[in-house]
């Protein structure tokens, strides 16, 4: 049986982090985050439309990894690029409701906002952080997807999620 998990939730969660250390615990992939790699080079403050940009090649590096994959790991889809438009610029686009509706994740981390900020030039939200968690747990809760909220730091977090994950596991044989 075919397995995609998602990892998502606010800035500065620890969501890369948990996607590498959740794909080497099962020996499987895990799919970066593109807006680092896309944003990365630009010379321009970014708009809307590289937000979509980013979500098209982000669902089609998931898509990719799921085929390729019995079990795959994204540290980020497409109820992150919407809820960055959201935040930002106060509406989402119809093309990124299109792809959230399209998506097929099985299960989604909700990476909770209990660790440290942590400076990074492209993080910009850190004192609604708080705010910005509620908004992920209220979309995941109104779409009705399976989910669960990973909290504590290092291997606390880890165990934490691998727990999750393994209820989840045993729920779907």
């Amino acid at each position: 049986m075919k397995q995609r998990i998602a990892i998502t939730g606010p800035e500065s969660t620890g969501k890369s982090w948990l996607a590498e250390k959740l794909a080497k615990h099962f020996g499987t992939v895990w799919v970066p985050e593109y807006a680092r790699q896309y944003l990365h080079d630009l010379q321009r403050p970014y708009t809307m439309a590289d937000v979509e940009r980013i979500a098209e090649e982000q669902f089609r590096l998931n898509s990719d990894a799921a085929r390729v994959s019995r079990l795959s790991f994204a540290d980020t889809e497409m109820l992150v690029c919407s809820i960055w438009c959201e935040v930002v610029f106060g509406q989402v686009p119809g093309r990124l409701k299109q792809l959230l509706k399209e998506q097929e994740f099985d299960y989604y981390l909700l990476c909770d906002v209990d660790l440290e900020w942590t400076p990074d030039p492209l993080r910009e939200h850190p004192d609604r952080r708080q705010e910005i968690f509620g908004r992920y747990f209220e979309q995941l809760e109104e779409l009705k997807l399976p989910y669960g909220i990973v909290r504590g730091a290092g291997g606390e977090r880890l165990s934490n999620a691998l727990t999750l994950l393994n209820d989840h596991f045993t729920t779907r044989r």
